[in-house]
């Protein structure tokens, strides 16, 4: 699924990627924070609350993570996609996918 804001300013925005990582606890949401970030982001834990909260507004939660843990073994990452936001928190572009089969 991929969406765009078209007015928004794509060189003043950064992608993050997004995925979940298995433990043999539990599941972790991660954001891949690029090295070159905008020093517009001045809380860590804000813009990667904001990159989560993108990302569940697009995927079925429950779905996704239900998948990931029925298949895929401890250790593992599932990668969902990139999340391109500026700093004032605009959604620029999003492009992820769901490990989930539409089908089943």
């Amino acid at each position: 699924m991929t969406d765009s804001d078209a007015g928004a300013d794509v060189d003043a925005a950064d992608t993050f990627g997004v995925g979940i990582h298995v433990t043999d606890a539990d599941l972790q949401f991660v954001v891949h924070v690029p090295s070159n970030i905008d020093s517009g982001w001045t809380d860590p834990d804000e813009f990667q609350r904001l990159v989560e909260r993108v990302v569940w507004d697009r995927l079925d939660r429950r779905r996704v993570l239900e998948a990931v843990a029925a298949d895929t073994p401890a250790g593992e990452t599932v990668t969902l996609g990139r999340v391109t936001l500026s700093p004032d928190g605009t959604v620029v572009e999003t492009d992820l996918s769901s490990p989930v089969d539409d089908d089943a």
